[in-house]
């Protein structure tokens, strides 16, 4: 028969398995898992998006697209992000 300790890691590896978030039945797997406090210089920034709780997400992030491709997460409610934001929007307009 299989220990306690081996019959509770199981169940917990079942719940894992079964969680929404690992088994890929909703977009958390796009989530940032922290963010930088370090601005991001402005003209290397092509694009953003939004990553928030509402989104299943448990760090809320901008996530910024670099000209090369890359994707930065950072904290969307500090000052140099927003300017960034406004900054991509205006161009887009």
């Amino acid at each position: 028969m299989a220990s306690p300790m081996a019959q509770l890691l199981v169940l917990i590896l079942l719940f894992f398995w079964n969680t929404p978030a690992l088994a890929g039945t909703n977009d958390a797997e796009d989530c940032c898992l922290s963010v930088t406090q370090r601005p991001i210089p402005k003209n290397i920034v092509k694009a953003f998006r939004y990553l928030l709780m509402k989104d299943g997400c448990i760090v809320p992030a901008v996530v910024f697209t670099t000209l090369r491709g890359h994707q930065l997460c950072a904290p969307p409610d500090q000052p140099w992000v927003k300017r960034i934001i406004k900054r991509l929007q205006r161009q887009k307009q």
